[in-house]
């Protein structure tokens, strides 16, 4: 296992329905959820005003959706996907798969995620709901961030309609947000929330964690995958993917954004079509709180506890020790290294590996602090480069309660 996918509660959530609305082109497009798209589209519209997020307290008052929607919705593209790969839509039939995307750039440059597009023969984009339909071409996806990235000729579209992008380290939880997407086929639809929590964790299409994800309870549904999240003036800050379904496949509340400012440190490769290149540790960790430190007579309180090690990685070139559970009842009988730190950094929890190895390149030395039983001590990992897919895990199962990413 890998330091990219800790056992949190947010990171163990099974992805799984990728690939964008999933369909088989039969002569009519079968939307999910026993509803079928019969052509007739409905936009819907809401015209509140939003505050200002407190984290931008000099940017004036806030607009109203119907500004946001008037001015940034036509920069919002419907995607049509042909031919999606099967690991794009894990296990699922090929087919077609539909989301969304935005425009970030005048010479036509479009961001969505990976799931909508990896892998697919031919990918078209549309701005007008019942407009013509533009061919794009796919220039870079990253399946370890669930971003993909389009191109197509401005010259085809009439008052092409660039989104700026905001920061999204300066969200707070309470921050009003807009979700502009084309849920179900719905072309243009927009709803409204707020940044319910920040720093989640969810898994990429690759099985590996994306970090920093932002949650909010904009309802946003299968089609909106690839569409912007933005702030109250317009601005994006982030890209809707996953929500969480309590066992069905609407909305519930639950719907998560990978941060725009992932995407806006991967965009520069992934608009040249370079492979983006991550550090590997090699194993997977739950967080060390007080109650897991009483119950496994654990020497500290907080940190990281190595579960497992994944072979010939290299954590485990290094020593890096795994905890051994009991065969029959899978109680803990021998607690693995809990690291404490990482290059001079504390370690509070698994999030922190996670975090620190995410900012390291393969071929740095990772140093962590470990705790082995009472020892204290200090191992040095040269980490490696992240394979492809987390252990070339089987298609992952839809599980109550999970993110799945959007169609």
């Amino acid at each position: 296992m890998s330091p990219e996918k800790p056992r949190t509660a947010a990171s163990t959530f099974v992805a799984g329905a990728l690939g964008g609305l999933i369909v088989l082109v039969l002569g009519a497009v079968l939307i999910a959820t026993d509803v079928i798209d019969t052509g007739d589209s409905t936009t819907v519209r809401e015209q509140t005003a939003i505050s200002q997020p407190a984290s931008d307290p000099s940017a004036g008052g806030g607009r109203t959706v119907q500004d946001i929607y008037r001015d940034e919705g036509p920069g919002v593209a419907f995607i049509q996907s042909e031919g999606v790969s099967e690991s794009s839509v894990f296990g699922q039939e090929e087919g077609t798969a539909t989301g969304s995307g935005f425009v970030v750039d005048e010479d036509g440059t479009i961001v969505t995620n990976a799931h909508v597009v990896d892998g697919a023969d031919k990918v078209t984009v549309s701005f007008e709901e019942g407009g013509d339909s533009i061919d794009a071409e796919v220039k870079g996806v990253d399946p370890d961030s669930d971003l993909a990235v389009l191109k197509i000729d401005p010259g085809e579209v009439e008052d092409l309609t660039v989104l700026p992008l905001g920061d999204s380290s300066e969200l707070q939880v309470g921050d009003p947000v807009v979700a502009i997407g084309n849920p179900f086929g719905l072309q243009r639809t927009v709803t409204t929330g707020i940044v319910s929590a920040l720093q989640r964790q969810i898994n990429a299409p690759s099985g590996f964690s994306i970090s920093n994800v932002v949650q909010t309870d904009a309802s946003i549904n299968p089609g909106n995958s690839g569409g912007p999240l933005l702030d109250s003036q317009g601005r994006v800050i982030g890209i809707n993917s996953q929500i969480a379904t309590g066992g069905g496949q609407g909305s519930v509340g639950i719907g998560f954004a990978v941060p725009v400012n992932t995407a806006k440190d991967l965009l520069p490769e992934l608009r040249q079509g370079k492979e983006i290149e991550r550090a590997y540790l090699g194993v997977s960790m739950a967080t060390v709180n007080e109650d897991l430190a009483n119950e496994a007579d654990l020497p500290v309180d907080s940190g990281a506890l190595v579960e497992s090690v994944e072979d010939g990685t290299p954590a485990e070139e290094a020593g890096v020790r795994g905890s051994e559970l009991d065969e029959l009842s899978g109680d803990l009988t021998r607690a693995g290294d809990i690291i404490v730190g990482i290059n001079g950094e504390p370690v509070q929890s698994a999030d922190d590996v996670v975090s620190a190895v995410a900012g390291m390149q393969p071929g740095d030395t990772a140093k962590l602090e470990i705790y082995r039983g009472g020892d204290k001590r200090t191992v040095s990992v040269k980490l490696g480069e992240r394979p492809e897919e987390l252990g070339q895990a089987a298609p992952q199962q839809q599980e109550e309660d999970s993110p799945f990413p959007l169609p």
